[in-house]
C-alpha cells in the first residue's frame, strides 16, 4: 500500500482522532500506574537480570510502525471488547495487590505490569477493531517481555544457566586435556579453581541473544516452526557460548596471564561472546531463509505450470 493510500485511509477512518483516544488512555494509565512502572524502572537500574525491559516498549513501538499500515487498514471502534480488557487488567492487578496504585504498594510486579499491558490492549482494541489488534499480535506478544519473571521462576532460570555452564566448560577442559575436578558449580584445574557464580550465569546476554533471534526469526522467516526452532535455538547456545567463556578465561589466565581471570575480559566480554554467539546462529538463519526462498520458488513455478495446463 502507497503511502498516499494510507494517508487517504487514515482521513476516511477518523484514525487521528483514535490516535488521540489511544494515546489519552496510554498516558491516564502511566498516571494510575506510576508507582509500579517507578519499581520497575528501579528494578531494571539495579539488576542485570531485568535490565533488558527498559529497551522493550521502544522496539515494540518500532514494531507497531513497521507494520502501521496493515495494523491501520479497515479500523472501526469496538468498545465492548476492549472495555472488557481494560476492567479485565484492572481486575488483575488488584487481585495481585489491591492497594497497586497507592503510596504503601508493595507491588506484585509480575502481575501488576501484566494487568497494564491488558490494559493498553483494551484500549488498543477500543480505538482500533479486533482486526487491527491481529495484525498487531507480534508486536504485542512482544511488550510481553516487559513483564519481569517472578524471582523464584529467574532463580530457577539462573541455576539452569549455571549448571549448563559448568558441564559445557567441563566437556571443554576435559576435551582440552586439562585435568579438572567438579564439586558443584565449582571447577578445580592445576592451579585454580573457579566458581561458576549466579553473577557468571550470563542471564543478561542470554536474555539479549533470545530478544535478538526473536527479531531476526520475525523478519527473516515465515514459517512459525522455522521461527520457533530458531527461537529455542538460542537457550541452548547461550549455554554454550557462556561455558566457551568460562573455559577460555580459566585456559587464558593458567597458559597466558593470571589477570585474565579479574581483568577486563572478564569483566566486559561478554559482548565479544555474545557476538561469538551471533556468528554461529547466522549461517542457520541464512539457511532457514534459503530453504523458505527455494520452497517458495518451486511453489511459484507450479502455479505457473498449473496456469498454463488450464489454459
Amino acid at each position: 500500500m502507497s503511502a498516499t493510500t494510507y494517508k487517504s485511509l487514515q482521513r476516511g477512518a477518523g484514525i487521528g482522532a483514535r490516535h488521540i483516544v489511544f494515546a489519552t488512555a496510554v498516558v491516564a494509565s502511566l498516571g494510575l500506574f506510576w508507582r509500579p512502572l517507578s519499581a520497575l524502572v528501579g528494578l531494571c537500574l539495579h539488576g542485570d537480570s531485568y535490565s533488558h525491559i527498559l529497551l522493550i516498549p521502544f522496539i515494540a513501538l518500532y514494531l507497531f510502525w513497521m507494520d502501521r499500515f496493515a495494523i491501520f487498514r479497515g479500523v472501526r471502534w469496538s468498545a465492548v471488547p476492549g472495555l472488557t480488557l481494560i476492567l479485565a487488567g484492572i481486575a488483575i492487578c488488584w487481585f495481585a495487590d489491591p492497594r497497586f496504585y497507592s503510596s504503601s504498594a508493595s507491588g506484585n510486579l509480575t502481575a501488576v505490569i501484566l494487568g497494564l499491558l491488558v490494559t493498553w490492549l483494551g484500549a488498543f482494541v477500543a480505538c482500533y477493531g479486533l482486526r487491527a489488534a491481529r495484525s498487531a499480535l507480534f508486536p504485542w506478544m512482544f511488550l510481553l517481555l516487559m513483564v519481569p519473571l517472578p524471582e523464584a521462576m529467574l532463580s530457577r532460570i539462573i541455576a539452569a544457566l549455571q549448571r549448563g555452564s559448568v558441564d559445557v566448560s567441563l566437556a571443554l577442559f576435559k576435551m582440552c586435556g586439562v585435568p579438572v575436578l567438579r564439586q558443584g558449580v565449582l571447577l578445580s584445574v592445576p592451579g585454580v579453581t573457579i566458581e561458576v557464580a549466579k553473577e557468571c550465569s550470563s542471564i543478561r546476554s542470554s536474555m539479549a541473544l533470545f530478544i535478538t533471534c526473536v527479531l531476526a526469526a520475525r523478519f527473516y522467516l515465515r514459517s512459525f516452526w522455522k521461527q520457533a526452532f530458531f527461537v529455542v535455538l538460542s537457550l541452548p547456545l547461550s549455554v554454550v557460548k557462556n561455558g566457551i567463556r568460562i573455559a577460555a578465561l580459566t585456559l587464558l589466565s593458567l597458559y597466558v596471564n593470571p589477570s585474565f581471570l579479574h581483568g577486563d575480559l572478564h569483566r566486559d566480554g561478554g559482548f565479544a561472546f555474545f557476538v561469538l554467539a551471533l556468528v554461529i546462529l547466522w549461517p542457520v538463519l541464512g539457511g532457514l531463509h534459503r530453504s523458505e526462498t527455494s520452497r517458495s520458488l518451486k511453489d511459484n513455478k507450479i502455479d505457473v505450470r498449473r496456469e498454463l495446463i488450464s489454459s
